[in-house]
């Protein structure tokens, strides 16, 4: 199925990039593209617009608007989202406005686990040591 105006239409991986982090610098074609996605989904030009709000309101650490931008969320094509979030508000809310994160942690597991994958079949825990030790 073509939109008006479209010689193909577009993947999802496309249409996901044009319509989240690519808006930067659209070009006249990725705009064209979003317009005609946007005229054939009812609802999508809000719903792109909470999720372009929501970014900003976690990098800003505007936990005040968090509130606010749940209740508009629920009622648009992202109400998925707005329900997680709703159901974990407090951990969101921690994230937003704590000034620690688990970046680190996370980035030692994932070592962990390559390291892990690296040595199937023979990853006992004395080897993983000496690997892990000997690791840069």
């Amino acid at each position: 199925m073509q939109a008006q105006g479209l010689q193909e239409a577009s993947s999802a991986r496309t249409l996901t990039r044009l319509t989240g982090m690519g808006r930067d610098h659209p070009t006249k074609a990725d705009t064209v593209t979003v317009a005609a996605v946007g005229a054939g989904v009812p609802g999508l030009t809000d719903a792109l617009s909470l999720v372009g709000r929501f970014q900003p309101m976690i990098r800003t650490k505007a936990a005040t608007e968090l509130d606010g931008w749940i209740e508009q969320a629920k009622v648009s094509l992202i109400a998925p989202l707005a329900r997680g979030v709703a159901k974990d508000v407090a951990a969101i809310r921690a994230a937003i406005t704590e000034p620690w994160a688990n970046g680190q942690t996370e980035g030692q597991i994932t070592k962990l686990k390559l390291v892990k994958r690296q040595m199937y079949g023979r990853a006992k825990l004395d080897l993983l040591e000496a690997r892990l030790i000997g690791a840069p």
